[in-house]
């Protein structure tokens, strides 16, 4: 059985000859170094089918480092009201049925090396699988993603079940009626999309904000009142837990579900 650094230099150096560019690369002996490194070539890499025994490895080891950060289960949270949870922390060790991508239109993640948005973060964890689905959906309907609507994949390596994939308004300058309404379509179509695949968990992130500039204090209140709405509305029994990893968020939060 391999060990983790062995799975690590490995995929490294299957990733690095597939590139052929970076081929001559050295090899970093520090640790993070070459997590560093690994997290680069799968954000680089664009989407096509690997090699099974690739795969194996790369699905062994993604379960393993996701292990070491710490799983949280759903049954152990406490819910802030009924259904509904707050929870801060990275969105990728959740057990839930389903964990919110802030995608991009193309759906195929962050290609910027390390970035620390959201979308690199599931793409890298959930494995190289996720953007080739990701592509293959883009293909099917032969154009990008609506800002609004949202698309499911399967989660691959990340502990949860699916990811729903949504792409939200990017803010420029002032604040606009129509960013407003797309942020609710985003939480709108996520829900949705979840009870018709029979989900019944499903964490959002904080939809827009950071890259997107969507303001965080009127993006949450967005995100707690579209939930809530839409809970009554359809007499939903869904569970939603709203992930925030920044203390700005969770104080927000916090403020609006209290």
């Amino acid at each position: 059985m391999m060990t983790q650094t062995e799975r690590r230099i490995y995929l490294i150096k299957k990733l690095l000859k597939e590139q052929g560019k970076y081929y001559e690369i050295e090899i970093p002996a520090d640790e993070q170094e070459q997590k560093n490194l690994l997290r680069s070539l799968f954000n680089v890499r664009m989407p096509r089918p690997l090699e099974k025994h690739f795969l194996q490895i790369q699905d062994a080891y993604l379960r393993e480092e996701t292990k070491k950060k710490g799983i949280t289960e759903l049954v152990d949270l406490t819910p802030i009201q009924e259904g509904i949870y707050l929870w801060q922390g990275d969105i990728t060790t959740l057990r839930c049925d389903a964990i919110v991508n802030a995608a991009n239109s193309e759906l195929l993640g962050c290609f910027i090396p390390c970035h620390s948005c959201i979308d690199n973060a599931i793409h890298t964890y959930a494995g190289v699988q996720l953007r080739h689905a990701c592509f293959e959906i883009i293909k099917r309907q032969g154009h990008k993603e609506s800002t609004g609507g949202a698309k499911i994949t399967p989660a691959f390596n990340l502990p949860c079940k699916y990811v729903l994939h949504t792409v939200g308004p990017i803010v420029k300058g002032h604040l606009t009626d129509k960013d407003t309404q797309q942020l609710i379509s985003c939480y709108r179509s996520c829900l949705a999309l979840a009870e018709k695949n029979g989900l019944q968990s499903i964490a959002f992130c904080c939809i827009s904000t950071g890259e997107f500039h969507f303001p965080n204090d009127k993006a949450a209140e967005i995100a707690v009142q579209t939930v809530k709405d839409y809970i009554m509305e359809k007499s939903s029994k869904i569970e939603v837990i709203f992930n925030v990893f920044k203390d700005i968020d969770h104080k927000l939060y916090e403020s609006l579900l209290r």
